[in-house]
């Protein structure tokens, strides 16, 4: 990989994409970093000579031609409208999926990109009743059909790029008379567990476990999650209910490895998760020091469904969500340890409770 890298990043304006954005920004190896997301530039990426910012959706087509000219290596694929519109899945099937494609489509069609990284999800693995709190999914195990739309929609996604990679294969590089020209670009799809850290607790603080669970979401401005925060005085739990969690640095460091090292692999698939034990619902309530309350899988399904539909999805608990709080889903996150040599800084539950990393200057003092 040639020093000096212009970087494409889609959802530059989202957790993992800004982030991304702001460290590689202090590099000296990189060039440029061009962002795409459909919101408007973050108020704490302004002011980077380094950074060109694109507001604009990934599905539409008035991005193409201004990235080409910039001649990226690398393209990160973190956009995403991961909470699901209610009652509008044709619209988010075209914001995700078809305009994933596109994302796709641009990265074997443009000459100069070399790497290709994606973020997908361990979600898409299904949760399931037979699923085993001891059972560790590898990249080999399959992604399974669900009736989550976020997981369905990430499996089919994947399913897509795969497809892309072969036909780009047999098609050759994009431009054999191009100087330009090389190999089809070299694609690492992520599938990270759930993500943490002092970034994503206090710098952009969104529905979510942890964020419900500790209160943050008492000075929202919506009634629905400050409603949702004070129910939540207790953490109500499932007998086999587990989290895998990663800290926001790890994510960070890995990217970096792929995208800065001369990593092998043509296609190469990772499960992003540290190898620590487990998180339980006792260590979550612990950490948030409050008590679990046993329930059902069936009790939590009644209560997603009546949360979704009376807040018309303003709270995300839509169709299928309540199973990932009712089944595990655990992985093996070995992989690129074994193939990279990458060591996780944070395991599991230090990943969830420690106030350390990168961001750790903007907890509250």
């Amino acid at each position: 990989m040639e020093k000096s890298l212009t970087i494409f990043i889609t959802g530059g304006a989202g957790y993992v994409g800004a982030m991304l954005a702001d460290q590689f920004s202090e590099r000296a190896d990189v060039k440029e970093i061009i962002l795409l997301d459909k919101e408007p530039f973050p108020e704490f990426l302004k002011g980077r000579p380094k950074i060109t910012y694109i507001e604009t959706n990934m599905f539409n087509d008035d991005w193409q031609d201004k990235v080409r000219t910039k001649n990226p290596d690398v393209v990160i694929h973190t956009a995403w409208s991961i909470r699901e519109m209610y009652g509008d899945h044709a619209t988010q099937w075209k914001w995700n999926v078809e305009g994933s494609d596109k994302v796709f489509d641009f990265a074997f069609a443009t000459p100069s990109v070399k790497k290709l990284i994606h973020f997908s999800t361990v979600a898409s693995y299904g949760a399931f009743k037979t699923n085993k709190t001891d059972y560790r999914f590898t990249e080999k195990d399959p992604f399974r059909k669900t009736d989550y739309l976020y997981a369905e929609e990430k499996r089919i996604t994947e399913e897509h790029l795969e497809k892309k990679y072969e036909e780009a294969k047999k098609r050759g590089p994009a431009s054999a008379s191009s100087s330009l020209a090389g190999q089809v670009p070299q694609v690492c799809v992520l599938r990270p567990a759930a993500i943490t850290g002092p970034r994503g607790r206090y710098m952009r603080v969104r529905f979510g476990l942890q964020s419900a669970l500790s209160g943050q979401l008492k000075g929202s401005k919506s009634m629905a999650y400050r409603i949702i925060s004070n129910m939540v005085a207790f953490v109500p739990a499932t007998r086999l209910w587990v989290r895998q969690f990663i800290h926001e640095d790890d994510v960070n460091d890995i990217v970096s490895k792929i995208v800065f090292d001369n990593v092998s692999g043509e296609y190469e698939v990772f499960n992003i998760c540290p190898s620590g034990d487990i998180v339980r619902a006792n260590d979550m309530a612990k950490a948030v020091n409050k008590r679990t309350l046993p329930v059902t899988p069936q009790m939590m399904r009644l209560a997603f469904f009546f949360a979704w539909h009376l807040s018309r999805g303003r709270i995300p608990t839509s169709k299928g969500s309540w199973k990932s709080y009712s089944y595990p889903i655990a992985v093996d996150g070995s992989k690129i340890t074994k193939m990279y040599g990458y060591v996780y800084k944070y395991e599991p539950l230090d990943a969830f409770v420690k106030m350390e990393g990168r961001y750790a200057r903007y907890i509250p003092k």
